[in-house]
């Protein structure tokens, strides 16, 4: 199973795209993405850029994986 986690453009240079990924930096191939631009969002396999996404959609994403991650740490911590 993959999870693709929503990350943001925030440089290109040569079909390269440095990503932001709730504050972690990441490179990816955008090779498969034809009109993608800084300030987009992107969800990500296996190295390349699949697919891009609203910006909306990338942030109730984002938000739905840091509560289900709170979840998990919860559970721990009370097990």
């Amino acid at each position: 199973m993959c999870l693709a986690i929503p990350s943001k453009i925030v440089s290109i240079e040569h079909e390269m795209a440095v990503l932001d990924v709730d504050g972690v930096k990441r490179k990816a191939s955008l090779l498969l993405l034809e009109d993608a631009c800084v300030g987009d969002y992107v969800i990500v396999h296996a190295g390349f850029a699949i697919q891009k996404i609203d910006e909306q959609a990338a942030r109730e994403t984002v938000e739905l994986l840091r509560e289900s991650l709170a979840r998990i740490e919860q559970d721990k911590s009370g097990a």
